[in-house]
């Protein structure tokens, strides 16, 4: 029978906004010594939440947990258009914000849920000729990026109080949710852009049970390993 080592699994981490996805994952790897550390889909560096880290063996798991749907909640400004399509990225346009109610934006907002080809942003990690588009923004060189398909499941706004709207997403991997808000933007004419966001579900991991990252530094090897999720219960959850 094939044994584990208890730092074969899954850490929940609720990631606060300011550092990398993959700044958290070396500060667990080295803090803890732990010597296989991964996670299961990238946060942007202001994006909090739910990041799911998998440890040890678990990390060959990656492929399959990274593919599981997605939930966030998050605030979107509209009448600013940024080049990132978030607040990190450079004002690029800005306009007078129409008035509308929160049942008209919902009702622009349901246009999108469906199957939806979406075009990566520039500023993104996707690779061209092994160069994240990021490096290439950065350099004021843009490539043709190819649409992506996606889903939406649910895109709604629960709270506006212009220019700000408070909305919840659930949707298949890989979608950029700061695309869609700048798609939402262009859809009303008014332009828009990413002010928060949070990851609140992950397949069938949620962030209830996550732990904050500071308070996992915190932490004693020890205390870290009663956190972690075995490997067996990620492969057979029942």
């Amino acid at each position: 029978m094939q044994t584990f080592d208890p730092f074969d699994g899954a850490l929940l981490i609720d990631k606060p906004a300011g550092p990398t996805s993959h700044d958290i994952v070396e500060s667990i790897r080295r803090s803890f010594q732990i010597k296989k550390v991964g996670h299961c889909g990238t946060l942007d560096p202001n994006a909090t939440g739910l990041l799911i880290l998998l440890l040890g063996r678990a990390t060959k798991l990656a492929e399959k947990l990274i593919a599981d749907d997605k939930v966030y909640e998050g605030t979107i400004k509209f009448g600013e258009s940024t080049d990132s399509h978030d607040s990190q990225g450079q004002l690029i346009s800005s306009m007078p914000v129409l008035p509308m109610t929160l049942e008209e934006l919902n009702e622009a907002a349901g246009e999108f849920v469906g199957d939806h080809l979406q075009t990566p942003p520039m500023v993104s990690a996707i690779k061209k000729d092994g160069v994240p588009l990021y490096k290439l923004a950065r350099k004021g060189i843009e490539v043709e990026r190819k649409p992506r398909l996606i889903h939406i499941f649910q895109f709604r706004f629960s709270h506006y109080a212009e220019p700000i709207g408070t909305f919840r997403v659930a949707c298949t991997k890989g979608t950029y949710v700061r695309v869609l808000a700048h798609d939402l933007g262009a859809k009303l004419g008014t332009g828009a852009h990413l002010a928060t966001l949070r990851r609140l579900q992950s397949g069938r991991f949620s962030i209830e049970p996550a732990i904050q990252f500071e308070d996992a530094m915190r932490l004693s090897k020890k205390e870290l390993e009663q956190r972690v999720i075995p490997f067996l219960k990620l492969t057979h959850p029942d």
